[in-house]
């Protein structure tokens, strides 16, 4: 047997990597969503075959003539082992609950799990590790926010706001993924400026925890209307884990008339949290009955209009949005 690196963009490669994945139920997604993938050959058959992206696991998939034996192990061993050599040492894998026992053999510590899918780590660093270098806060009622904020608006300070009027302390986990306008740094420390009279206010990190797995990868998942629930749910459980470790009882989330997918989210955690955490969904606050967004405020940096920016963020915000336009306004020419 072989272990050797497949170049998808190749088309005899592709065609035997496809047939494999389809055969075992597996749809695919967008390549562009995979760093390397390998393959294991007995003569010149594929018999197995793996993927990863950055830090998580992918596509793996075994003929099943050749499942229940050492193929499998020495598939994921590659796979770690690659990423070992880019001085990659924390490992997701996202997968269906049945294979979970299949990866704890080798090291995987589940994380959470959901009727449909699992999520498991290896490596040198946990999710125990992140829940003990989180500050801990103070007061019997405890309540969380999670942002992404890109940018910070005013918005989002109303529900900061609003979170603590209503609680004793509360974390604002602020999305770590440098997949929006903002970057994970100008978003932490816009939220921070933006909250920094709160005193009653921690903003920390989300971590790979909260809402910023790479992508959630559904391709183990057939009916693609049933994705954003299966995602939204398995985060539910990821976090109602964190809050278990940090006392938090209550969440606070706004309401999303315009996100569809949004507003699965703020459905899968009604159903998962209660009742250690319960759930308050607040209205989005408005000016003159003009609901505040991100959307809009990218728009407005998109074309220049300071004005409208200033409309809708704090002074903190729009400070460095002002500062930082010609950069901004790159970005979102670049594609970010």
């Amino acid at each position: 047997m072989e272990t050797t690196t497949l170049n998808l963009k190749d088309s005899y490669y592709y065609k035997q990597w496809q047939s494999l994945i389809q055969n075992e139920g597996l749809v695919i997604e967008n390549l562009d969503d995979i760093t390397e993938t390998f393959g294991i050959y007995e003569d010149d058959k594929l018999i197995a075959t793996g993927s990863y992206f950055e830090n998580v696991l992918k596509y793996l998939a075994i003929d099943p003539d050749y499942q229940g034996g050492n193929i499998f192990n020495k598939l994921v061993s590659t796979l770690i082992n690659e990423l070992a050599a880019q001085n990659i040492f924390h490992v997701f894998v996202f997968t269906k609950p049945q294979y979970k026992k299949s990866f704890s053999y080798l090291g995987f510590n589940l994380i959470a799990e959901t009727e449909y899918s699992a999520l498991l780590e290896t490596g040198d660093y946990s999710i125990d590790q992140y829940i003990a270098e989180l500050p801990r806060i103070s007061g019997k009622n405890i309540s969380a926010i999670v942002m992404n904020a890109n940018p910070f608006t005013l918005g989002h300070r109303y529900l900061v706001e609003q979170a603590a009027q209503k609680s004793d302390s509360v974390y604002v986990f602020v999305v770590n993924q440098d997949a929006s306008l903002f970057k994970t740094s100008e978003r932490l420390d816009l939220i921070k400026q933006g909250t920094a009279d709160l005193d009653n206010v921690q903003v920390v990190s989300g971590g790979q925890y909260m809402v910023s797995f790479v992508t959630f990868p559904s391709y183990f998942i057939k009916s693609c209307s049933e994705v954003a629930t299966y995602q939204t749910q398995l985060d539910a459980k990821v976090f109602k884990r964190i809050a278990s470790a940090l006392k938090i009882t209550k969440r606070f989330v706004g309401s999303e008339p315009y996100s569809p997918t949004t507003e699965i989210y703020n459905q899968s955690l009604q159903k998962v949290l209660p009742p250690e955490v319960e759930l308050e969904i607040l209205d989005r606050k408005a000016i003159d009955q003009d609901i505040i967004s991100a959307t809009k405020v990218r728009q407005a940096i998109q074309a220049n209009d300071l004005a409208t920016v200033q409309k809708y963020v704090p002074e903190t915000t729009y400070k460095f949005i002002k500062d930082n336009i010609k950069t901004l306004i790159g970005r979102i020419h670049d594609g970010n």
